[in-house]
């Protein structure tokens, strides 16, 4: 019989916690506004004391940043496919799928409508600038690969790209499909691209 200390075990109580808490601030999230949100709901939900959270998390803000950031990226995943127009493109129509759920609808609403202070105002820096890093790889790629020009700007690609998705979620309610994202990439990649010198050019 051995005296060692005992192995942890795999998917142990801190891993059940994290899932927990959120699987609970995702569905508040869902069910109200950011003004609403409290780690005591979330607390509630996911069956654990207030104290567990708030001493993984810190604060109410950074629970909501990091179930954010998390949850998209696993709904909207970097692609890699060798081509920034495909990669543009399935990027584009994750996100248009992510934003027709009831938890993309709630997050957009949530994050354009919380208030002006300070502290909402960086909830929504650190979670759209995270964001855009990690989706910026897909023009660093292109601009290695030559397809893009090396003074484009990522995050104002993938600003456009984004925006009229971002618009008809939350201003026009409008439906948008696949189709409308890959229209969205070739209308921004023909203001990228180089284009070659017109005939004029050439004969003088």
């Amino acid at each position: 019989m051995t005296t060692g200390q005992p192995r942890p075990r795999p998917g142990g109580r801190s891993t059940r916690v994290v899932h927990a808490v959120t699987q609970a601030t995702l569905e508040v999230m869902s069910d109200k506004r950011f003004a609403d949100f409290t780690i005591s709901d979330v607390a509630t939900r996911a069956g654990v004391n207030e104290a567990s959270i708030y001493r993984r998390w810190g604060t109410r803000d950074n629970l909501i940043v990091a179930t954010l950031l998390a949850n998209s990226q696993r709904a909207i995943p970097v692609p890699d496919t060798g081509s920034i127009r495909t990669d543009l493109g399935e990027l584009l129509c994750a996100i248009a799928d992510y934003l027709v759920t009831p938890l993309g609808k709630a997050a957009s609403q949530a994050l354009a409508m919380s208030g002006d202070e300070s502290r909402w105002a960086q909830v929504r820096f650190d979670f759209w600038s995270t964001r855009l890093e990690l989706a910026r790889v897909i023009v660093d790629r292109a601009v290695e690969r030559g397809e893009v020009p090396p003074s484009t700007d990522p995050r104002l690609m993938l600003e456009t790209l984004v925006a009229p998705l971002q618009f008809r979620t939350l201003v026009t309610r409008e439906t948008f499909d696949h189709r409308l994202c890959h229209q969205l990439v070739e209308l921004v990649l023909d203001g990228v691209l180089p284009r070659p010198a017109d005939k004029g050019d050439k004969d003088t």
